[in-house]
């Protein structure tokens, strides 16, 4: 039994915000047929290097980005822009439960493939476009990508050290956070659809919007400025709301502290052999310590610079102050808690013998994610799904091979 399993999405997505909704509905059992452009394929197909390797060390043609997103899905290449095309999109769309898109506003509708015809075909479909802005709004037609969101959302204005630090400025996050999260919450919705239709028979049309979601994602920020009315502003590597609750230098390397309550504050000033900063009336109370923020960790900082890291990890530990060190993505992945959790996994792969991916956080006790299929080479399923779901035959195939639709 698996989660999603009764369920077939059309996959017309490409970058991240819209394969990694289609991956997650493919871990947790859907089918997922994704339709590539003829000959190059998903964009980030090319976004490399790096770029999987074989068994002999040489480079494939499948480039690490790609591989990160598309896991569990079949490829078909596809011209939409030919009549031929549109066409098998529609016997396709005619097959399937969910449609997930992200093409500029209005440009599926150009092509016969928007949700109005979709829907008279197949009434009970689902279908999600996820652009930058979404469907309505003066902004609608501009071009969406995750780094614009992060700037005109508000992302990087509390995110990266203050001005009148060394390094200060707006900083973009690490990973595209707008593409994953509406990704995120694009499965929540078309789950949500799917029950819905499961009760009245009815599919629905889903916008999703980088823009929204940037927004939305801002939680605790954008509740600081509502009741406020002040904007939040970069703090680096602290918190707005809590102290002490950031990095601090060690003596080795560098240590996350975070003291989430005032008797973890008690503990954490026993541990840094200084007790009297807890008895101080400026620190008693997590409130104070906001208040006078600098005062305290200019008091603390050299006695985190005292001990390396490790000491820092196992004393705090023990006396159940939350803490742990900064690990590179090496680090982090060699953790045995990763092994524990089985978050590592390896895939069968026609090029490289196997490929190395994260396996989905979900755990599920009655039907968890499934890894059955590898992140597809471009077309591989071309023949088979166009044979299963739209009636080619060998004949039309060649054909359409031939006129380059397929």
């Amino acid at each position: 039994m698996k989660s999603l399993g009764h369920l077939r999405v059309l996959d017309l997505t490409r970058v991240l915000a819209g394969p990694w909704c289609t991956q997650l509905l493919a871990d947790l059992g859907a089918e997922v047929i994704k339709i590539e452009r003829p000959r190059s394929g998903d964009d980030t197909r090319h976004w490399g290097p790096p770029y999987l390797k074989d068994a002999t060390g040489n480079e494939t043609s499948e480039s690490a980005y790609y591989l990160s997103a598309n896991r569990g899905k079949q490829s078909v290449t596809l011209d939409i822009s030919t009549t031929d095309g549109q066409e098998l999109v529609r016997k396709l769309a005619a097959q399937c439960d969910v449609v997930v898109e992200n093409y500029k506003v209005g440009q599926l509708s150009k092509y016969g493939l928007g949700y109005a015809a979709l829907a008279a075909i197949n009434p009970k479909l689902i279908y999600c476009s996820i652009t930058g802005f979404g469907q309505t709004g003066p902004h609608r037609n501009r071009p969406g990508y995750d780094f614009i969101m992060q700037g005109v959302g508000g992302f990087m204005s509390i995110t990266g050290e203050r001005d009148d630090r060394p390094g200060g400025g707006p900083q973009k996050a690490g990973v595209a956070v707008s593409d994953l999260m509406t990704g995120m919450y694009s499965t929540v919705a078309i789950l949500a659809a799917v029950t819905h239709r499961d009760r009245t028979g009815e599919g629905q049309y889903i916008d999703m919007a980088l823009y929204d979601v940037m927004i939305a994602m801002l939680a605790n920020m954008n509740m600081n400025y509502l009741t406020s009315g002040k904007a939040p502003q970069r703090a680096g590597n602290a918190h707005a709301n809590i102290v002490p609750y950031q990095v601090f230098a060690a003596a080795d390397g560098h240590i996350v502290v975070t003291v989430g309550n005032d008797s973890q504050f008690i503990k954490f000033c026993e541990v840094a052999g200084v007790p009297r900063l807890a008895a101080d009336a400026r620190y008693r109370r997590n409130a104070d310590r906001v208040r006078n923020r600098e005062a305290l960790i200019a008091a603390l900082d050299p006695i985190l610079r005292a001990r390396p890291v490790a000491s820092w990890v196992e004393q705090l530990d023990a006396a159940g102050v939350p803490c742990g060190p900064i690990n590179d993505i090496a680090h982090a992945l060699a953790d045995p808690q990763v092994a524990a959790r089985g978050l590592r996994i390896d895939l069968a792969h026609a090029l490289a013998g196997t490929v190395p991916m994260v396996a989905n956080p979900i755990k599920l006790s009655a039907t968890p994610p499934v890894y059955e299929l590898p992140p597809p080479m471009l077309g591989e399923h071309t023949a088979s799904v166009l044979r299963t779901y739209a009636g080619v035959d060998e004949a039309q195939l060649s054909e359409l091979m031939s006129r380059g639709v397929v």
